[in-house]
């Protein structure tokens, strides 16, 4: 198989299920302004907006310019930064258990910023 398509299928798998899975209820959350200390943990001292502010932009809009291939090393990076934070703060405890699923989205996010996005991107546009 062409490495191009490989690269757009992995793109678009796992920024879709990042989108799809995690970062649409921060979406849901800030869009119409709703509650947001709903579900939001505050991380480092911050206030529970900003928290959901840094988790919508690692998990719903960094995973859409990696999906759109818009500058995806960038946007790859953002989202890695953001899946070891939630293994490191979230998950530590057992992380077998449900850190997993943020230790293959770490990965993967990393063979996205190891590879680049491939020609079937934006930027190469």
């Amino acid at each position: 198989m062409n490495t191009n398509i490989t690269l757009l299928i992995v793109r678009l798998l796992f920024s879709g299920l990042m989108i799809i899975n995690h970062g649409f209820q921060y979406f849901m959350q800030l869009w119409p302004f709703n509650d947001i200390s709903v579900g939001t943990k505050s991380i480092f001292g911050l206030s529970t907006l900003f928290t959901a502010i840094l988790f919508f932009i690692g998990e719903f809009l960094a995973p859409l310019f990696v999906l759109l291939g818009y500058y995806t090393k960038l946007s790859s990076l953002v989202c890695m930064l953001t899946m070891t934070i939630a293994i490191i703060l979230r998950h530590s405890n057992n992380p077998f258990t449900g850190g997993e699923v943020a230790l293959l989205y770490l990965v993967g996010f990393l063979i996205i910023f190891l590879m680049g996005p491939g020609k079937y991107s934006i930027n190469k546009k």
